[in-house]
């Protein structure tokens, strides 16, 4: 990654942890964030998820020194972002659509920042490279599509080498190719140490990109595990029908089987959702009690299912008991 004339990210202090408490933001009589609390570790990508207005950007904003809280800290490294020795090279940050000088080329919009981050052109070079645009380095970004405008948004976050990247939305316009690109990219960053944090509203979008998730919904935390940990919330459904509905109520009752709260909902007359058990096991019990059965199907709803659910309904921190992530306490 790193240039002869870029910063190293081994010659910068502090770890890179993201460290969010109690975090509160009224905007008047709006509490757009209430009481969140999460930690990010580095060497691994998180991704930070919630619908549109759950609180996300208001969030990132305050964790850069953008926007002030009304209560609780957002910190990097122990510190605050105006309190960083170097913010600018430690965390490299792109939240919203990147704004270019439309007569610009790609390498002069670079060049014109490289004073600031303290590198040279070699390190432009680099992350032009890096980001797939050095065939696209002389041409104006006036005529660069949505996509190349993300790409050269990323080289701008990447010029600096920080340790910590902070990321809204960065596969907005991206194509297939592309985004299975950033999700190479982004891993391999978190490989050689980073934290990389990637914000998005859409699960479907990043799990197969983030170790990690921090769900949040109007302002609170609703989920925060790793990937594999939010993957065992998604439950399997079974759904059974019956033309005697008032039999299959006394045979769940029997069996003690528990009705689905989320997941596959039975529509048809005389159905129920039941979870925590298997189509076979439904089954052979409906033949055991001689229930006639219309419908026996089995529902698995996936990761986007489970994010749906989480942000639907007011959440409580802590309601999941998992608020650090990436394996520390």
């Amino acid at each position: 990654m790193s240039a002869s004339a870029a910063p190293s990210t081994s010659t910068l202090n502090g770890d890179g942890v993201v460290q969010i408490n109690g975090l509160t933001k009224n905007f008047g009589a709006v509490r757009a964030v209430d009481d969140l609390s999460f930690t990010v570790q580095p060497g691994r990508v998180t991704g930070f998820l919630g619908p549109n207005g759950a609180g996300k950007t208001t969030t990132l904003r305050i964790l850069l020194g953008l926007v002030r809280a009304s209560s609780g800290s957002a910190t990097i490294s122990g510190q605050h972002y105006a309190e960083l020795p170097e913010p600018t090279r430690f965390v490299g940050a792109a939240l919203e659509a990147a704004s270019f000088h439309p007569g610009r080329t790609a390498r002069n919009h670079l060049l014109s920042l490289a004073p600031q981050a303290r590198v040279g052109a070699a390190r432009v070079e680099e992350v032009l490279d890096l980001v797939g645009l050095a065939d696209a380095a002389k041409r104006r970004v006036g005529g660069f599509s949505l996509g190349m405008r993300q790409r050269l948004g990323l080289a701008t976050t990447l010029l600096g080498d920080p340790r910590v990247l902070v990321l809204d939305e960065p596969a907005n316009g991206l194509d297939p190719e592309g985004i299975a690109w950033l999700r190479a990219l982004l891993r391999h960053l978190a490989r050689e140490g980073r934290t990389v944090l990637v914000s998005s509203h859409v699960l479907a979008e990043v799990q197969q990109t983030v170790d990690d998730v921090v769900i949040i919904s109007r302002g609170r935390l609703a989920h925060s595990s790793t990937l594999g940990e939010l993957a065992q919330l998604a439950k399997p459904v079974v759904v059974v029908a019956s033309p005697d509905p008032a039999a299959l109520d006394r045979l769940v009752t029997e069996q003690r089987w528990e009705r689905a709260t989320s997941g596959a909902q039975a529509a048809a007359p005389g159905a129920v959702s039941l979870e925590g058990v298997t189509a076979a096991e439904v089954g052979a019990a409906a033949f055991a009690a001689r229930l006639e059965v219309h419908e026996l199907t089995m529902h698995n709803p996936g990761l986007e299912r489970v994010f749906l659910d989480l942000t639907s309904t007011p959440s409580h921190p802590g309601d999941t008991g998992l608020t650090s992530i990436g394996g520390a306490a």
